[in-house]
């Protein structure tokens, strides 16, 4: 009887299957075993709703907030998802909780952070406020810069190593010894996304009335502490940051409205941006690049990613309706009125402000923020498109999240 197969075919055969098998596994497991957000309003999943009181929420935790996935405000500065948690939905993770959720739950034990913690708070600064009193920058929402989220960080990475170990408790030097080789190698496979940054020292030291060149003056300061910053999450151990630059912000609803001119020339004839903001935010991410392929260099067993927010974002601006955004780029969905349905005094959510009836039709929500569609296409830009540098490993993503 002939066999079933030739050996060449049989070996082919098998070697496919193992392949077969083995991405599988790697699949399941997943890239990263826990995620970890800093920065400001655009990674907040809500911990200056969890900072107010309760009876005093920020706008952002009022209803038509969150409308579109969770059907309710959760904090987010969105209708729905934002750019981290499609970035953890695509590697089979779940949506990192809020730092003070996780402080209050804790001793009850009703919440599982050991796939992720997100510190970032809306308002939050790159640099410190006493930075800006001294030129009288007032900042408002919240004083939890960069260096204070990053407090939080190393205040409970040492609970976060002993949870996630299978010592339950220090029993000895041996158990120590285990408990801290656990955690070095879980900080490791950890994904750490470090903002943006810098959007709130520009927003806020513009309102407040400094001129541009003095802005100007304030990037390589501000560059520098999210650098500093990158360098000590490496120093730690972290394995891969995802470092994103900052959104056209001369395309938002907000800066449109503040700033706006009769001067033709001062708008982007293409998209209708105002020039002279997204030249400031492209001096920031210029020099952003400048010192993470810098530090690349110092630890090059890391991987340090850049993620183009500013390219990822300007197609929507250029094209909305290849996109989908039928009611354009620039127009916010919910808001206060006016050309650009922007109004600092009737903020979405708030007395005076109306909603669109599909935001997925829009790619700004309420002024500074995008809406949940806007934060896919951009999130399938960086995970599958040529926006981030070096390319993001997505070879053991979850194949069950499609864009």
């Amino acid at each position: 009887m002939a066999s079933s197969c030739s050996n060449l075919s049989c070996t082919i055969l098998t070697t496919f299957i193992v392949l077969v098998i083995n991405l599988n596994v790697q699949c399941s497991l997943g890239c990263y075993t826990a995620i970890f957000g800093f920065g400001d309003s655009l990674t907040d999943t809500g911990n200056l709703v969890l900072l107010s009181p309760p009876d005093k929420p920020p706008h952002m935790g009022l209803p038509p907030y969150g409308e579109t996935f969770f059907h309710r405000p959760t904090g987010r500065s969105s209708d729905g998802r934002l750019v981290i948690d499609f970035i953890a939905e695509y590697f089979g993770l779940p949506l990192a909780p809020p730092y003070i959720r996780v402080v209050e739950e804790e001793k009850s034990g009703t919440i599982n952070y050991t796939k992720g913690v997100n510190y970032a708070v809306v308002g939050a600064p790159a640099l410190d406020i006493a930075f800006y009193e001294k030129r009288g920058i007032h900042i408002p929402f919240t004083n939890f810069s960069l260096r204070y989220q990053l407090g939080w960080f190393n205040d409970m990475l040492p609970s976060l190593c002993k949870k996630t170990s299978s010592k339950s408790a220090f029993t000895g030097e041996q158990d120590a010894q285990i408990i801290k080789d656990y955690c070095n190698e879980f900080v490791k496979r950890s994904l750490v996304v470090l903002g943006p940054f810098g959007g709130n020292d520009y927003t806020h030291s513009l309102h407040s009335g400094a001129g541009i060149n003095e802005v100007n003056t304030f990037v390589p300061l501000i560059v520098n502490a999210i650098a500093s910053a990158t360098k000590e999450l490496l120093e730690i151990g972290v394995g891969t940051i995802v470092v994103p630059g900052i959104l056209p912000s001369g395309c938002t609803s907000a800066y449109l409205t503040n700033y706006g001119s009769s001067n033709k020339k001062d708008y982007d004839p293409e998209t209708g941006c105002l020039i002279w903001v997204n030249q400031l935010v492209e001096y920031h991410n210029q020099l952003l690049q400048m010192q993470l392929n810098q530090i690349r260099d110092l630890y090059p067993h890391a991987t340090v990613i850049f993620a183009d927010f500013y390219n990822a974002t300007m197609p929507l601006f250029r094209s909305p309706q290849t996109y989908g955004f039928s009611r354009g780029g620039l127009r916010a969905c919910c808001g206060g009125g006016g050309p650009y349905n922007y109004n600092s005094s009737a903020k979405c959510g708030v007395a005076g402000s109306t909603s669109c009836d599909d935001p997925s039709l829009y790619v700004n929500w309420d002024g500074y923020h995008l809406t949940e569609a806007a934060n896919r296409w951009i999130s399938k830009g960086l995970l599958e498109g040529p926006y981030t540098i070096p390319h993001i490993n997505t070879l053991c993503a979850s194949s069950l999240v499609s864009y």
